[in-house]
């Protein structure tokens, strides 16, 4: 009896000794932390979804306590607001960005783009990237298994069993750019977000020719530049024949739309302009016999 007495005693003493060394260890080697970082963590979202570059909400605190210029630091998901109160509360200046969203830039849906052969593996686009060029002829295209929705924490994206393409909720995205990341083949781009969710874009990442384009997909853009000429603000670009608009450029004229002989240049939640109609040429026929009336007339 006296042993196990004895043995409680010594063990509650060391306890005891190891718990004073400990604090005085964590007392010799604590790091101060700047409490203003616990404010700004509590100002953002909460999302940790790395939009901004950062790991997660409270690296992206520390960053803006211990940055003098807030210019390269934006939270996505938080947007402009968020981080004016932020930076109001530091004392400090906030970027002023606008709003984007995701947008797939492929319009290759299955009866534009049919396929030439079919997978048997992984339902994974990264896993398909790694093999081969995909099932249809396009090698630039939409591969169809949804690794960008399931990138997304916010519900935004999902997939249309239709078309085999992926479709953004722009009013649930918040432009983490974890789709964004999530494509192998690029085919994601965070753009501008145009109020009432409006937008002009090139669905289509192909670099091919004309002719190899359309024979891959219906709905491709053949690089012909007729939507670069027609553009009055000069949004639209030609590059590795693929015409691309720019967001931040573009004043939603919707001039180039009627343009593309393809469709690939997509229009969101806008009616498109009214087709002027072109003059009809006058037929030989015609011609002839106006030519005749005039030479009797003037014979008279």
């Amino acid at each position: 009896m006296n042993e196990l007495v004895l043995t409680i005693l010594t063990m509650c003493v060391l306890g005891v000794v190891l718990a004073v060394i400990l604090y005085f260890v964590a007392q010799k080697f604590k790091v101060e932390e700047d409490p203003r970082i616990d404010d700004v963590e509590g100002m953002l979202p909460g999302a940790n979804c790395g939009g901004c570059g950062f790991a997660g909400c409270r690296a992206m605190a520390e960053a803006m306590v211990h940055s003098d210029d807030l210019s390269t630091l934006y939270c996505p998901v938080g947007g402009a607001e968020t981080m004016r109160s932020a930076a109001a509360y530091l004392g400090k200046s906030a970027p002023e960005k606008g709003p984007q969203v995701a947008t797939l830039l492929c319009g290759g849906s299955c009866s534009k783009r049919p396929k030439i052969n079919h997978y048997d593996g992984a339902k994974s686009c990264a896993v398909v990237n790694t093999l081969y060029t995909g099932e249809t002829a396009c090698i630039f295209g939409c591969l169809g298994y949804g690794d960008c929705v399931h990138s997304c924490q916010f519900g935004a994206l999902t997939m249309n069993p239709e078309t085999g393409l992926v479709e953004v909720d722009a009013d649930k995205c918040t432009a983490c750019g974890a789709c964004v990341k999530a494509c192998p083949k690029q085919l994601i781009e965070l753009r501008k977000k145009w109020p009432k969710n409006r937008a002009v874009y090139v669905a289509c990442r192909s670099k091919s020719r004309g002719a190899v384009v359309i024979k891959a997909c219906k709905a491709g853009c053949i690089g012909c530049g007729k939507c670069v000429k027609v553009c009055p603000f000069g949004a639209i670009s030609l590059e590795n024949n693929l015409a691309y608009i720019d967001s931040e450029k573009c004043k939603l004229c919707r001039k180039c739309v009627n343009e593309c002989p393809t469709g690939a240049i997509h229009l969101i939640n806008m009616e498109p302009l009214p087709k002027e109609a072109k003059e009809a040429k006058p037929s030989a026929a015609a011609t002839s016999k106006s030519e005749v009336k005039t030479e009797s007339a003037n014979k008279e």
